[in-house]
C-alpha cells in the first residue's frame, strides 16, 4: 500500500481501489488468463484453505482444485459472470472437505478468484430465493411514495439480515447525504440526520457505482496482504475495484470505529446510472453474511433502483400538473405577441409561478425586463456575464449563490437561488428566476466542519469525526432547492418557446410553411418511398407469386388464399406509395403555364373515363360552352378527371348523371367551375375532411376502391393555380364540387 499520508490536500485522491489488502475472511488468488497459473495470492491462504502462499504461487490452478472445479470455472468466464457467481467450491484439507462460495470475475489478462468459506452447507434454489422476495417486491412496487418505498425497504432488508440499524441514505447534488428512512433497535436514531459529502468521498462513491454490495463483517479486522504486493504482469497494484474482499479504507474504518459499528453493509441504490444512496446496514457486533443473503438484499437494492424513478415522478403530482398548465399558459400567451419581450413582460405572473420565483429578469438584446424582487440592472449584467460560461444544457441552477460568486452577498436576501435560462445565446434572450434566502436549522450526524487533528508538530491529518451525537446548524445565504420538476419545467418550455422567439425575431429569413414541406418533406418522402419502400415490396409481391407458382401442387387452397391476399395488399401499398410520390412532385414541379382550351379538354377527360369504365352508364351534361383558361394542361387535365371520376364511383343511382359547368363571376375572366352529381352525397360531418390525405369514408373495396388521394391532389392543383376549392352535398342526392382558379389565369 501507498505510504503516502492522506490529509485534507488529497484525500479524494486516496488510491482506495488498488489497497494491495483483502479482508480476511475470504483468500484471492490471482490467475492467468487462459492458463490459470496462480500469479498472486493472499497471505492468509494457510488459514482459509489450509496451504500456505508458497505452494500456490506460480503452481497450476489444479494444484488446489480438481478438475470438475477447473471446468466450473472456465465455464463461468464464457458466461455473464452475475449469472453465474457463487460458485460451489469445496478444497480438502487433510482429509477434510471446506466448503466455499467462488466468485470470479476477468480483469484484461488476469482472472480473480475469491474464495469465501461457507457458513452452512444449505443451498438455494431459485424457489427459495424467490420466496424470500416476493412478497418485499410486491410491497416496494404498490408503495404509493418514495418514503414509504424506503420504509419498506429498510425493514424487509433488517429482517432478512438481523443487523441492528438499517437505514436509507439518500445523496443531495454536492455529495453530502441524509437519513431518509431506518428501522433500528438502537436508542439513538439516525432518522432526518445529515452528513457531509467528506463522510463518503468521491473515490468511494465511484466505487459503490462499480460494485453493487459491499461487506464489512468486521471493522477491527487485520488485512491480509497481496503476495507479491504487485501484479507479475504489469508490476503495479492490482486493481480491486471490482473485488469483493477488497479491503477499505483505514479511515472508513476508523469511521466506523467512532461510530461504535462493528460491522457494515452497504448496497448501491443507482438512478440513471448515477448514484442516488445507499441501502446502509450497521452491527454493533461482529456479523458476517452469507453470499446468499447478500444476494437477496443486492436484488432489492436493484429493485428499489428501477423503482425511484416511478416513485419520484409520482410525488408532487398535483403541483407538476399545475406546472404543465402555467407552461402551456404562457406558450400560448407568447405565441399572440408580436414581439419576444412584449409577451414576456404579459406573461409576468405565469413567469414567477412557473419556479415558484419571488423574481424573474427577462433579457432580450440589450434590455433587461425585471418582475417581482430582483438585483439592479447592473449586479444583473454581471452576473449573466459570469453564468453564461457555466450553462449546461442552457440551464443553470444554484440555491446558494455565494458560495462560488461572493459578490451575490449584497444581495442574497433577494436572490440566493438562481435558475436561468438560456434561450438564444445569438440573439441574447435570457430568463433568470431569483429565490430569496431562507435561514434553516439543517440536523447533522456530529459536526461536519470538524474532520482534523492537529498534531504536536501543527501539522493537520484528515480524521473522520469521533462524535455523532446531533449537531444542529444554521445556514445562511441559501434558498429552498429548485425541485427537479421545476427545472424540467424549464428545460421544456424552452424547447416551446424557441420557435416562437425564433419567428419573431427572424421573420425575414422565416420560410414559408408550403415550401419548407415541399422541398425538404416531400423530397426527402419521395427519396424514401421510391428507393427504401417500393425495392422491398416489390420483392414481396414477387416472391409470393413465385411460391404461388413453384409449390402450388404443395400448399392448399387456404395457403394460395393468403399468398393471394398478400400480393394484393403489396399492389395496394404500391398504389398508396404511387399516389403519395406524385402528390409530392405536384408540390414540386414548376407550373407549365399555357392557353388550355377547356372545350377540347373536358370532352378528352370524359371520352377517357368512359372507356376505362365500359360498365358505367353515364349522362354527361354540358350546359354551356367552356372558355380557354391560362394554366398547366396536365395539371388542369388531371383536376378534372379526379372529380368526373369520383362523380361516377360515389354513384348508386340508376340512372347516373354528371354534369360539368362554370358560373361567371363579377368580372369577366372570373370563373367558378364546378362538376355536379346525382350520387350518394357527402354528410355535414364530413364536408371538411374529405380533402385531407388517405381520407376514405367508405370501405377500401366499396365503390371501386381507391386510395383516398384524388381529392388531396384535386386541392393540391387548385391551390397552385391560386384557386380554392369546396364542396356542397345533400346525403341521398349528390355533391357539388367547386373550384376557382386564380382571376389572371381566365381569358
Amino acid at each position: 500500500m501507498t505510504d503516502e499520508i492522506i490529509d485534507l490536500t488529497n484525500c479524494d485522491r486516496e488510491p482506495i481501489h488498488i489497497p494491495s489488502l483483502i479482508q480476511p475472511h475470504g483468500v484471492l488468488l490471482v490467475l492467468q488468463d487462459p492458463t490459470l497459473e496462480i500469479l498472486q495470492v493472499s497471505s492468509n491462504t494457510q488459514e482459509v484453505v489450509g496451504r500456505q502462499p508458497d505452494e500456490l504461487l506460480n503452481k497450476p490452478l489444479s494444484n488446489l482444485l480438481n478438475v470438475k472445479q477447473i471446468k466450473l470455472i472456465q465455464q463461468c468466464l464464457a458466461e455473464d459472470f452475475e449469472s453465474v457467481n457463487p460458485l460451489n467450491i469445496i478444497i480438502k484439507n487433510q482429509n477434510k472437505s471446506i466448503y466455499f462460495d467462488g466468485i470470479v470475475h476477468r480483469l484484461d489478462t488476469i482472472i480473480i478468484l475469491e474464495l469465501e468459506p461457507k457458513k452452512s452447507q444449505e443451498k438455494t434454489g431459485f424457489f427459495d430465493f424467490y420466496q424470500q422476495v416476493r412478497g418485499t417486491i410486491t410491497r416496494i412496487q404498490k408503495a404509493p411514495t418514495l418514503l414509504e418505498m424506503c420504509q419498506i425497504v429498510v425493514t424487509e432488508v433488517r429482517r432478512i439480515t438481523g443487523f441492528d440499524r438499517v437505514m436509507v441514505y439518500r445523496f443531495d447534488r454536492e455529495g453530502a447525504g441524509s437519513v431518509i428512512a431506518e428501522d433500528t433497535n438502537q436508542e439513538t436514531p439516525y432518522l432526518d440526520l445529515h452528513y457531509p459529502p467528506s463522510d463518503i468521498p468521491k473515490q468511494a462513491r465511484q466505487l459503490y457505482t462499480l460494485n453493487w454490495l459491499r461487506l464489512i463483517p468486521d471493522a477491527s479486522y487485520q488485512p491480509a496482504t497481496l503476495i507479491p504486493t504487485n501484479n507479475p504482469l504489469t508490476n503495479q497494484p492490482l486493481d480491486l475495484s471490482l473485488s469483493v474482499l477488497r479491503s477499505v479504507s483505514p479511515l472508513h474504518l476508523e469511521y466506523m470505529q467512532n461510530m461504535g459499528v462493528s460491522a457494515s453493509m452497504s448496497i448501491s441504490l443507482m438512478q440513471d446510472q448515477k448514484l442516488w444512496g445507499l441501502i446502509s446496514c450497521h452491527h454493533s457486533s461482529p456479523k458476517y453474511i452469507s453470499y446468499n443473503i447478500r444476494t437477496i438484499c443486492e436484488f432489492i437494492g436493484q429493485v428499489m433502483s428501477v423503482e425511484l424513478g416511478n416513485k419520484e415522478v409520482s410525488e408532487d403530482i398535483d403541483y407538476k400538473n399545475q406546472l404543465k398548465s402555467l407552461q402551456t399558459q404562457f406558450v400560448e400567451g407568447l405565441s399572440q405577441a408580436e414581439y419576444f419581450l412584449d409577451g414576456m413582460v404579459q406573461m409576468k405572473s405565469q413567469l414567477l409561478n412557473l419556479v415558484s420565483a419571488t423574481g424573474a429578469v427577462i433579457c432580450s438584446g440589450d434590455q433587461y425586463i425585471q418582475v417581482g424582487k430582483t438585483p439592479s440592472e447592473s449586479e444583473i449584467r454581471t452576473l449573466l456575464d459570469w453564468i453564461k460560461p457555466q450553462l449546461h444544457h442552457n440551464l443553470f441552477e444554484t440555491r446558494s449563490l455565494t458560495k462560488n460568486y461572493p459578490a451575490a452577498e449584497s444581495f442574497k436576501a433577494i436572490a440566493s437561488g438562481v435558475l436561468v435560462l438560456e434561450i438564444s445565446r445569438v440573439h441574447h434572450n435570457y430568463i433568470l428566476w431569483f429565490r430569496p434566502e431562507v435561514i434553516q436549522t439543517v440536523n447533522w450526524g456530529g459536526n461536519p466542519n470538524k474532520p482534523v487533528e492537529v498534531f504536536s508538530d501543527g501539522s493537520l491529518r484528515m480524521s473522520p469525526r469521533k462524535s455523532f451525537e446531533l449537531w444542529q446548524e444554521t445556514v445562511q445565504g441559501s434558498a429552498l432547492p429548485w425541485k427537479p420538476c421545476e427545472v424540467e419545467a424549464v428545460a421544456e418550455l424552452r424547447s416551446l418557446v424557441v420557435g416562437v422567439v425564433l419567428r419573431q425575431a427572424d421573420k425575414v429569413a422565416s420560410m414559408n410553411f408550403e415550401l419548407q414541406r415541399s422541398n425538404e418533406e416531400l423530397d426527402s418522402f419521395a427519396y424514401v418511398a421510391s428507393h427504401d419502400l417500393k425495392e422491398p415490396l416489390r420483392g414481396i409481391h414477387n416472391y409470393a407469386n413465385f411460391l404461388m407458382e413453384d409449390y402450388a401442387d404443395v400448399l392448399d387452397g387456404d395457403g394460395i388464399a393468403k399468398l393471394q391476399t398478400l400480393v394484393r395488399l403489396t399492389q395496394r401499398m404500391e398504389d398508396l406509395i404511387n399516389s403519395l410520390l406524385h402528390f409530392s412532385r405536384l408540390g414540386r414541379a414548376e407550373l407549365i403555364r399555357q392557353s388550355v382550351n377547356l372545350k377540347e379538354l373536358v370532352p378528352q377527360v370524359i371520352a377517357t373515363l368512359t372507356i376505362s369504365r365500359p360498365q358505367s352508364e353515364v349522362e354527361f351534361r354540358i350546359p354551356q360552352p367552356f372558355k380557354t383558361i391560362q394554366g398547366d394542361r396536365a395539371q388542369i387535365n388531371e383536376l378534372f378527371s379526379n372529380l368526373i371520376s369520383n362523380a361516377i364511383k360515389y354513384n348508386d343511382k340508376p340512372q347516373k348523371w354528371v354534369e360539368i359547368g362554370f358560373i361567371e363571376g363579377a368580372t369577366s375572366t372570373s370563373l367558378t367551375f364546378y362538376v355536379r352529381d346525382n350520387g350518394i352525397g357527402i354528410s355535414k360531418e364530413h364536408l371538411d375532411k374529405i380533402f385531407e390525405i388517405f381520407r376514405r369514408l367508405h370501405g377500401r373495396d366499396e365503390f371501386g376502391g381507391g386510395t383516398g388521394v384524388g381529392l388531396t391532389i384535386a386541392r393540391k392543383i387548385v391551390e397552385r393555380h391560386g384557386g380554392r376549392i369546396w364542396v356542397e352535398s345533400t346525403p341521398t342526392e349528390g355533391s357539388t364540387f367547386y373550384f376557382t382558379l386564380s382571376a389572371e389565369a381566365n381569358i
